[in-house]
C-alpha cells in the first residue's frame, strides 16, 4: 500500500494556518490605507539586497510573512502610491486585491473547458465589446498586457494577409516598442515598419501615412497593417482615429489600435468623444491594470471578427479534442485565440472591479485624473521656473525646471524625487530636451499631491543650480 500520509502540501493545523492568513491580509489591507504616510519608494540597502540574492532556505510560513513585510513590501516600485508618476502604471484597489485572493484559491486554468470562470472572462468581453461599438461577431482574450495583446493583433492582421509577399506596416515615431518587436516575433522582421512622423501635437500626420501606403503599393509591397495609438507612451497623446480608419478602409489595412491605457477613456462621459472612430478597428489592444485599476496583470485583445482571430490560432490537437457535453465542452476555448494553454483567472479581479465599482465610477476616476493633469499644466504655466514641453493631451504632463545645462539638471531632479521618496516621476527626451514626466493613473491622486510635486521640484531645481560656497 503506498504510504499517503503527511504527502499532502495542506495544513497539518487549519486553525493556525486560518490566523495566520488573516494576519497576511491584514497587514495589506493595513499597508493600502496607510500609503500617504510611505514612502513612494525607497532603495534597498545592500544587505537587503544580499539577503534575496541567497540560497533557498526553507521557512515556516510566519517566518515567510516576515521576511515579506521586513524585506519586500518596503522596495517596491510604488505604484499603489498617489504620488507615483513615474510611468503608466494604475494604483491598484482593495477589492482587486481580494478578488485576486479568491481566484488563487479557486486555482482555475482558462485555457478552455466547460466552467464557469470562462463564461466570466467571455462576460467581460461582452462589457467591452459594448463599450467599444464592436459588433457580436468579436471576439476577445484576456492576456499579460498590451505588448501581447500588440503581437496577437498583428499575428491577426497577417493571417488575414494570407502570406502574401513583402509585407508592410506603419505606426507613428511615438508608437510602443511592442508594435516593432511584434513584427519581428512574426517573422516579418521590424524593418517591415514604416514609423509615421507626429504633427505638432505628437499625433501621427495622416496625410504622411496615406503617401507612404499609396508609395509602398507602387514599389510592389503590400501594406498590411496601421497601428494607431490611443495615449502614446510619452505625452499620450490620441491619433485620428477616423482618418487612420477612413485610409485602412480605402486601401483594405488591418487597423490595429494600441489602446494601452487611453483606450479606457471611454468610460468618461467627457473624454469618449476624442476616441471618436475606435469602433472602427479591426482590433483593440489595451490593459485593465493601468485606468481600469485592476491589480497586475490584466490586458486584453478585441478582435472584430472572431472568425480571422481563431483561424490565426486554432490548432487542433488530439489531448485537446472537444466534445458536446462534459468537461471538453465550451468550444471555442482561449487557446484557440491566442498563444497560451495556461492561462490564470485574471478575468475575475477584472470582473470584480466594474461589478462594485461600475463604469460610471470608473470613468469618474479616469476624467479626475485628466482634471488633475490639466491643474499641473497650469501652476507649470504659471511658474517662471518652470517650462511645459509638450501638449496635455490626457493625463501626462512634459515639463522641466528652466536652468543652464537643463538636461543634466533636469535627469538629476528626476533620481532627487525619486530617492527622497517624496514623489515618483519618471524622465522622457523631447526634442532633444530632457523632460520631468508626470503619468498621473492612481485614482488616489489628490490636489494636495499635484502641489507636493511641484513644490518638491522647486527646492530640487533651486538645490541643484545654486553654487555651495
Amino acid at each position: 500500500m503506498l504510504e499517503t500520509e503527511g504527502k499532502s502540501l495542506d495544513p497539518a493545523d487549519w486553525t493556525a494556518f486560518r490566523a495566520q492568513a488573516h494576519k497576511m491580509l491584514d497587514d495589506m489591507l493595513d499597508y493600502t490605507q496607510g500609503l500617504n504616510a510611505r514612502a513612494v519608494w525607497q532603495p534597498m540597502p545592500a544587505e537587503v539586497q544580499t539577503h534575496l540574492r541567497g540560497s533557498l532556505t526553507e521557512k515556516t510560513l510566519g517566518d515567510a510573512h516576515v521576511d515579506f513585510m521586513q524585506n519586500i513590501l518596503p522596495y517596491a516600485v510604488g505604484n499603489t502610491h498617489p504620488r507615483f508618476m513615474g510611468w503608466v502604471h494604475g494604483g491598484g484597489t482593495p477589492v482587486g486585491m481580494v478578488a485576486e485572493m479568491l481566484a488563487a484559491g479557486l486555482n482555475a486554468n482558462l485555457g478552455g473547458r466547460n466552467q464557469a470562470p470562462v463564461e466570466i472572462e467571455r462576460q467581460v468581453m461582452r462589457w467591452v465589446r459594448d463599450l467599444f461599438g464592436f459588433p457580436e461577431t468579436a471576439s476577445g482574450l484576456f492576456v499579460t498586457g498590451t505588448s501581447m495583446a500588440n503581437l496577437i493583433g498583428c499575428l491577426c492582421a497577417k493571417s488575414q494577409a494570407n502570406d502574401a509577399e513583402n509585407l508592410t506596416a506603419y505606426t507613428s515615431t511615438a508608437a510602443h516598442i511592442s508594435v516593432a518587436q511584434s513584427l519581428d516575433i512574426c517573422g516579418i522582421g521590424k524593418n517591415a515598419l514604416q514609423k509615421i512622423p507626429v504633427n505638432e501635437n505628437y499625433e501621427m500626420d495622416v496625410l504622411a501615412l496615406e503617401q507612404a501606403i499609396i508609395s509602398d503599393k507602387k514599389a510592389g509591397k503590400t501594406p498590411f497593417l496601421v497601428v494607431a495609438t490611443i495615449g502614446t507612451v510619452d505625452v499620450g497623446a490620441i491619433d485620428d482615429l477616423q482618418k487612420v480608419a477612413a485610409i485602412c478602409e480605402r486601401e483594405k489595412v488591418w487597423f490595429h489600435i494600441d489602446g494601452a491605457f487611453g483606450a479606457l477613456a471611454m468610460l468618461s462621459p467627457e473624454l469618449a468623444p476624442r476616441l471618436k472612430g475606435i469602433e472602427l478597428a479591426d482590433s483593440i489592444a489595451f490593459d485593465f491594470h493601468k485606468w481600469g485599476q485592476v491589480p497586475y496583470d490584466a490586458g486584453f485583445i478585441l478582435v472584430r471578427d472572431s472568425e480571422i482571430h481563431q483561424k490565426t490560432f486554432a490548432s487542433p490537437a488530439a489531448y485537446l479534442q472537444r466534445q458536446e457535453r462534459g468537461l471538453s465542452a465550451n468550444s471555442p476555448w482561449a487557446c484557440d485565440l491566442g498563444l497560451d494553454l495556461s492561462r490564470s483567472f485574471r478575468a475575475l479581479k477584472t470582473w470584480f472591479t466594474l461589478s462594485v465599482y461600475g463604469n460610471e465610477k470608473l470613468g469618474q476616476v479616469i476624467a479626475h485624473t485628466c482634471e488633475l493633469a490639466q491643474l499641473l499644466k497650469r501652476n507649470i504655466e504659471n511658474s517662471p521656473e518652470l517650462e511645459l514641453l509638450a501638449p496635455v493631451a490626457l493625463n501626462i504632463v512634459c515639463f522641466r525646471y528652466r536652468c543652464d545645462d537643463a538636461n543634466r539638471v533636469n535627469t538629476e531632479i528626476v533620481i532627487a524625487l525619486q530617492e527622497s521618496g517624496i514623489a515618483a516621476p519618471s524622465s522622457t527626451t523631447l526634442n532633444g530636451n530632457v523632460a520631468i514626466r508626470a503619468a498621473i493613473v492612481n485614482h488616489r491622486t489628490t490636489e494636495n499631491d499635484i502641489a507636493i510635486l511641484l513644490e518638491a521640484v522647486l527646492k530640487f531645481g533651486n538645490v541643484l543650480t545654486t553654487s555651495t560656497p
